[in-house]
């Protein structure tokens, strides 16, 4: 009998990758949460294994766990086979364990370079700071992660802080890495890179845990995917290419999801806010904005269109009073309020969702109560002759509560404690509740899961219909086109065109030419009209 024919004979065995971590029956609980409740979770050796869940699921305390941060109240860990129990991130390094956190673990006011060595066994005696530069930024430049060594972490951008963090795991040679949101602040095409790194990571035998909200990236990426909800498991190991966008979804969620909003036709009405070729420089004192000009109108929602570090913070910054500009001005109702204070803009009807939600957007040693007042604790009812009502406040918590669906054990809970979409709620529930006569929205979705995304991206409609004006600054091109009436694209501080989205959706050349003016084409150019890029 010859080899085809033994070989027909003989069934084939293919036998699965050996499992790098098993985790059995986990139980975490906080002051009234059980955010892990006997949860199982395995991770092959060479592959991407995706962890889904809505805000407040267990996902990244499930992670927590893993990587050492948190220790559990029950259940049992293995590692290559090992059973062993973390008492910090150091123990779980040694175990070839990384995590990059959704938020940050860096020092702001050291470089790159120092964040990456901190804690580390060499260099022990002598820091040859130069040297280490250029190591990281060989490192950075190998992998597609750009950024400054020398740069004080202060200055750079949420996604170049994001950046670093993945930098720091993949300078420690981790082979089992835990990302945790990891594209959330990421353009198109550094999405795109860091997917190739990680498919050579797959290649050389290491494995991944994918956190992420963006099923559409999941769907691509990972190999298998693991559902949790409210602490539990819902699907263990699912084959990512046996199911679906829409059966992921009801799995996180527990109900229908729907992928597109129902954005009713509307009039625009007057010019609300007015951007008048505005200047700004950015932290490191060097030209952020150049010449911006825009204007949103009331009932409309504008989108701001760009990959990261284009000078969008910078613009809701100055427009909002927390930066000031070098030259132009911006008008709220045709009164200056650039290089004026937040509250002069406040009083007049400009409400703020701040891309750092955690460190700008609130207080987070702070209740929810304490927060949603910040901006009504000097008026009654809340204020009586001067004085804080907290009797007052507290109701005015638990109302807005209730309104904004923000799950908490109680309005007194310290928002530290919150997951990211119910921060977020916090946030909306501040500002919408003072029914702004204009709404400047940074990143509003960044990190959140298909169930808050669709939540909040309901608000902003409503917000919209209600009659205020909207800029929606985000990196995400698909919430934009679902969103905005108009659509401004912003390339090294300069506005490269607007484009109108018509009610049934953005065409593919549209598409097209969007991408095209976030790359640095001016639509007139794009359009053969002739102009030429400076």
């Amino acid at each position: 009998m010859d080899a085809s024919q033994s070989s027909a004979a003989s069934p084939r065995i293919s036998a699965e990758p050996p499992l790098v971590v098993e985790m059995r029956g986990i139980v975490k609980r906080f002051p009234g949460v059980l955010a892990n409740d006997h949860v199982d979770f395995e991770l092959r050796r060479g592959e991407i294994h995706a962890l889904l869940g809505e805000n407040g699921a267990g996902k990244s305390t499930l992670m927590n766990i893993l990587s050492g941060l948190y220790r559990p109240d029950a259940g049992t860990i293995r590692v290559k086979g090992q059973a062993v129990s973390f008492s910090s991130p150091r123990d779980a390094i040694r175990a070839g364990i990384g995590m990059v956190h959704q938020h940050f673990m860096l020092v702001p006011s050291q470089t790159v370079t120092e964040n990456i060595l901190l804690g580390l066994d060499e260099p022990r005696f002598r820091l040859r700071l130069s040297e280490y530069d250029r190591v990281v930024a060989d490192l950075s430049e190998r992998f597609g992660l750009k950024v400054d060594p020398r740069a004080k972490v202060w200055q750079l951008s949420v996604g170049e802080q994001q950046r670093v963090e993945i930098l720091k795991m993949l300078y420690r040679g981790a082979d089992i890495l835990i990302m945790d949101e990891p594209t959330a602040v990421l353009a198109p095409q550094e999405i795109e890179e860091l997917f190739r790194t990680l498919r050579s990571m797959i290649r050389e035998g290491k494995s991944v845990i994918f956190i992420s909200h963006k099923l559409q990236e999941v769907m691509e990426i990972a190999d298998r995917i693991t559902v949790l909800r409210r602490g539990r498991v819902t699907a263990a190991g699912l084959n990512a290419k046996q199911t679906t966008r829409q059966e992921l979804a009801r799995m996180m969620v527990g109900r229908e999801v729907i992928f597109r909003l129902d954005k009713k036709p509307r009039e625009a009405g007057e010019v609300v806010l007015q951007v008048e070729d505005l200047y700004a420089e950015n932290d490191k004192g060097l030209p952020a904005l150049r010449g911006v000009s825009l204007i949103v109108r009331s009932g409309e929602i504008v989108g701001l269109a760009g990959v990261a570090g284009n000078g969008q913070r910078e613009l809701a910054q100055v427009i909002t009073g927390l930066r000031k500009c070098t030259a132009g001005r911006v008008l709220l109702h045709g009164e200056v309020v650039s290089n004026r204070s937040p509250r002069f803009s406040i009083q007049r009807g400009m409400a703020h969702i701040p891309e750092d939600r955690a460190a700008v957007g609130t207080a987070p040693n702070l209740s929810v109560t304490d927060n949603v007042i910040m901006k009504r604790y000097r008026q009654p009812p809340i204020a009586r002759r001067g004085m804080l009502d907290m009797a007052e406040a507290t109701r005015f918590a638990e109302r807005l509560k209730e309104a904004y669906e923000i799950m908490v054990p109680s309005v007194e809970t310290p928002v530290r404690l919150l997951s990211g979409g119910n921060l977020q709620r916090v946030i909306l529930a501040r500002e919408i509740s003072g029914r702004p006569a204009m709404l400047v929205a940074v990143q509003p979705t960044r990190g959140l899961d298909v169930g808050a995304i669709e939540g909040i991206q309901r608000l902003l409609l409503e917000q919209r219909q209600a009659g205020a004006a909207v800029l929606l600054i985000s990196e995400e091109l698909e919430e934009l086109l679902s969103l905005s009436d108009r659509l401004y694209v912003i390339y090294e501080g300069r506005i490269m065109g607007e484009v109108r989205i018509p009610d049934k959706g953005a065409s593919e050349d549209l598409v097209e030419k969007i991408g095209l003016m976030m790359t640095g084409t001016p639509l007139e150019q794009i359009e053969g009209k002739g102009a030429t890029r400076e």
